[in-house]
């Protein structure tokens, strides 16, 4: 019975997505601005190609070059830097439109666990999103394809379960947010500011030494994400990513509690 209802919200959850014309622009845009840094990363003027050309056209000695792998990190790098606009545009209407339609009253006094409701919400943003990276994978297939060695896939594995474990834990604070307030826009604020505070605090980490800039690099969930896409496979950065995933569909769930003990 709860796997049902988790299925039935996450299926309304995602279809709703491709109801609203607000998602398909922020698919076109996501899918613009990305495709430009690819194709820069690989064939632009500074491009990695381009760089190693040069570099042999001067007979230059250079030390060998992985391209494949700069790509890759570079390009999810770029991914995750675009997380911090569109998944706040995303997240916002999760639980503000139920507040506008006025179910989120009934949700809130409804026999379905504030946890299943948070889940299922919650899974379907995030196949959305993983719907939106899914049309780079056959442009990685194809610049990996070229490659010689090939590519190992367990760090082109690792770097995409990066970026949706990434985009999930920061999904899963939007939802929280957007369950705070009935306003689109103030949700989308308040969760791009979560996100930049995020990165803020990754900087700050790498800028101090000592017993603080360590704990907040062990803290820091874009440290964990670099480190995914850069192949490093390391329990804790996992571990990390899931507690922020967990608390963020906590807190949610908590925040629909204090409604339903209002009414």
């Amino acid at each position: 019975m709860v796997l049902q209802n988790i299925v039935a919200i996450f299926q309304k959850e995602f279809q709703s997505y491709f109801k609203s014309p607000l998602a398909y622009i922020v698919a076109g845009i996501f899918w613009l601005i990305a495709g430009i840094f690819m194709v820069n990363i690989l064939l632009g003027e500074q491009g990695i190609i381009q760089e190693v050309a040069y570099g042999e056209q001067l007979g230059i000695p250079l030390e060998p070059i992985d391209v494949p792998y700069i790509f890759l990190t570079t390009f999810f790098s770029v991914l995750g830097s675009l997380c911090l606009f569109i998944l706040p545009i995303l997240s916002m209407g999760l639980y503000t439109e139920e507040r506008k339609a006025g179910t989120l009253e009934l949700l809130a006094t409804s026999p379905i666990s504030n946890w299943v409701i948070a889940l299922g919400k919650l899974l379907g943003v995030v196949a959305f999103f993983i719907f939106l990276i899914m049309p780079f994978l056959l442009y990685e297939a194809i610049i990996f394809s070229a490659s010689n060695p090939a590519m190992p896939f367990a760090v082109t594995l690792s770097a995409h379960l990066g970026l949706i474990l990434l985009a999930t834990a920061l999904l899963s604070w939007g939802m929280f947010i957007s369950s705070l307030t009935d306003s689109n826009i103030i949700s989308a604020i308040l969760t791009f500011a979560l996100i930049l505070f995020l990165w803020i605090i990754d900087i700050i980490a790498n800028n101090i030494d000592g017993a603080i800039g360590e704990l907040l690099q062990q803290l820091s969930l874009i440290e964990s994400y670099n480190n995914l896409i850069n192949g490093i496979w390391a329990i804790n950065n996992i571990v990390l990513l899931l507690s922020y995933i967990f608390l963020g569909i906590f807190f949610t769930a908590q925040s629909v509690e204090m409604l339903r003990h209002q009414q």
